[in-house]
């Protein structure tokens, strides 16, 4: 067989693999065509302890969107889903792909508030990444709770970052408070309440005794820290129990108690 006998016939069958091919597709596209959506496939992928995002919440939300179900999955539009369900405050992502079976699978995570706070007339939580997001009606985190004169504008149901930067930094100072307690075995679940003085103090609450640490702003974190377990290991073992109901921390090289 010569060598243009051979790259003919070399030619003719790539030629007919293409269209064997082309036919598969055209097949699968008119097949997906006319494949309808005939359920919600959710998932809420993420391993947190409590829940603030449910199945059927996903489901709830979605009415927002319209009539999914019996229509073409080709014509769902899955960008608009994820745009829709990532506007809800407690949603951090979201991703939506349809399968040839007639299934939309919704898959989102949740976000993870690390402190809450509570005014007079408004609470609500923050995540890590300073990100404010409202309480949620399904369950309550237990995370440490700031309360009093919150220094921060945060009208009900608000969900972003604060739009004022000295608000931002005051908040950044906060959540490192709230992290540096976190992953410390001694502090995680000794103190659960920070009261905001209305001159900006912080005072820290522990879940027993009677002392209230007077800790000033949230800064030179680790020292202050340093001085509440000098007072733990030093002062208290010294006098009787509950002697001090006033604990000041907040100066360098220095603890002031009162009664």
């Amino acid at each position: 067989m010569n060598r243009i006998v051979r790259h003919f016939l070399a030619f003719i069958l790539t030629a007919v693999c293409l269209g064997g091919l082309l036919v598969v597709l055209r097949a699968g596209a008119k097949d997906r065509h006319q494949v309808l959506c005939k359920e919600v496939d959710v998932t809420v992928a993420d391993s947190l302890e409590r829940r603030f995002v449910s199945e059927q919440d996903v489901k709830d939300y979605l009415k927002e969107y319209g009539n999914y179900t019996g229509q073409r999955i080709d014509s769902v539009d899955l960008k608009r889903i994820e745009n829709l369900l990532e506007g809800r405050s407690a949603i951090r992502g979201c991703e939506a792909y349809v399968t040839g079976d007639g299934v939309l699978h919704i898959r989102v995570s949740q976000r993870e508030p690390i402190v809450r706070f509570q005014t007079a007339n408004n609470g609500y939580y923050a995540d890590s990444q300073g990100f404010i997001f409202p309480l949620q009606k399904n369950d309550a985190a237990r995370v440490p709770v700031i309360d009093g004169a919150v220094p921060l504008t945060v009208a009900r149901g608000f969900k972003g970052t604060p739009e004022q930067e000295t608000e931002r930094r005051w908040l950044a100072e906060a959540i490192r408070l709230v992290g540096f307690m976190e992953q410390d075995r001694t502090w995680r679940h000794f103190f659960s309440q920070v009261t905001v003085l209305p001159g900006g103090d912080l005072v820290l609450i522990p879940n027993t005794g009677r002392e209230r640490f007077l800790f000033g702003p949230a800064r030179d974190i680790e020292a202050k820290f340093g001085r509440i377990r000098t007072y733990y290991e030093a002062v208290v073992p010294a006098g009787e129990p509950d002697r001090y109901g006033s604990v000041n921390v907040k100066y360098d090289k220095q603890i002031i108690c009162k009664k």
